[in-house]
């Protein structure tokens, strides 16, 4: 099996290249940089393998959320690639990819999403990957909620230091670990991507849709300081 990952929606970027379990990858917190590094590093890592993109058995991404930009771009870049080799995309939560670096059975990802408020995600780690214990959301972190249930969590993201750490704050006594800066890689997506290939859930690239959580991805200058309060 050959997958070719993609991850930009956060400040760091990454690709990845799975081939029948083993990953290579190029990873760099690169700010704006996104768009000139991710095809580059795509076609090096190919390179470095001796494959070419016509070898490829699928392409996956990071599908958000995160930064509008980032998650439109590597949608954008995958698909692209996808349609023009035939092949099926692997949308893959960045969430679940954060959450996958984790160790523990219950994980928690949060991730800065700016304008007071954190994109939060929780799991629970099986045999074949994480099952999401609530649906994704976006809000401030002051409105966060656990999902119900015993025990502690493994926390990973920026969100866990967003607002001064108030999420790490209001749950300290459920918290076992927590790496707040911790950001997703696309080593962990093409993880993520390849049972799910196995299984026969692959889907055709114009089926995509990219997780913003925000239906106002644009705000006013206006609008922004609003929320800041």
């Amino acid at each position: 099996m050959k997958l070719l990952a993609l991850e930009t929606a956060t400040e760091a970027c990454s690709v990845a290249l799975y081939v029948d379990g083993a990953i290579r990858e190029t990873f760099a917190v690169a700010p704006r940089q996104h768009a000139g590094l991710v095809l580059p590093w795509a076609d090096a890592l190919l390179a470095e393998a001796g494959i070419t993109r016509r070898q490829l058995d699928a392409i996956a991404l990071g599908r958000g959320p995160g930064a509008f930009t980032g998650v439109r771009l590597a949608a954008s870049i995958a698909q692209g690639i996808a349609l023009a080799l035939d092949l099926p995309l692997l949308p893959v939560s960045t969430l679940a990819a954060l959450a996958w670096q984790g160790d523990g059975p219950r994980r928690l990802a949060a991730i800065d999403a700016r304008m007071g408020e954190v994109y939060l995600g929780a799991f629970a780690a099986d045999s074949d990957g994480l099952v999401p214990l609530a649906p994704e959301v976006v809000l401030p972190p002051a409105q966060a909620q656990l999902p119900a249930g015993d025990g502690s969590w493994v926390a990973l993201g920026t969100g866990f230091a967003a607002g001064q750490g108030v999420l790490v704050q209001r749950w300290a006594g459920r918290l076992r670990q927590v790496d707040a800066a911790a950001l997703p890689h696309a080593a962990d997506v093409a993880r993520l991507a390849a049972p799910a290939l196995a299984r026969g859930e692959g889907i055709a690239p114009e089926r995509l849709e990219p997780a913003y959580l925000r239906n106002d991805v644009a705000l006013t200058l206006a609008q922004q300081q609003a929320r800041r309060g």
